[in-house]
């Protein structure tokens, strides 16, 4: 249990650095660029997503020995892309249905990033941790 906890410990850190930088690009290129909050949602995600990719693989979750890193790479990229659509499809409803001053984006974006993370920790932990500790 205490390996679990100290694996979600360091998903949490690794969580809240790319968040961050989702975050700041997602207000840099919406509300300093005025660009439409879901299309900067999208690029800050995959922003983010490069960055979360190396973090979480080199500190959070163990390589898989059966596991090519291609194959885990690509695996990352699929469980990712659903979380990307989750993410997206939560910032089209909330700005929508809350508009788009950045307190009502960045609402629209804490609700996309807790549900986002649940997604992302439980499905990297299902197929892409080897089990080790860290």
């Amino acid at each position: 249990m205490q390996m679990l906890i100290n694996q979600i410990l360091k998903f949490g850190v690794v969580g809240v650095l790319a968040t961050l930088i989702d975050y700041g690009v997602l207000m840099l290129l919406s509300q300093g660029f005025g660009m439409d909050p879901v299309l900067a949602a999208g690029i800050s995600f995959c922003v983010s997503l490069v960055f979360n990719y190396l973090a979480s693989m080199r500190y959070v979750f163990t390589h898989r020995e059966d596991m090519s890193r291609t194959r885990e790479f690509m695996i990352f990229i699929v469980l990712s892309v659903v979380g990307f659509f989750l993410n997206e499809a939560i910032m089209w409803i909330g700005t929508r249905a809350l508009g788009t001053s950045a307190l009502m984006v960045t609402v629209t974006k804490v609700l996309a990033t807790g549900i986002v993370m649940v997604w992302n920790f439980v499905s990297r932990k299902l197929w892409l941790d080897g089990g080790d500790a860290q």
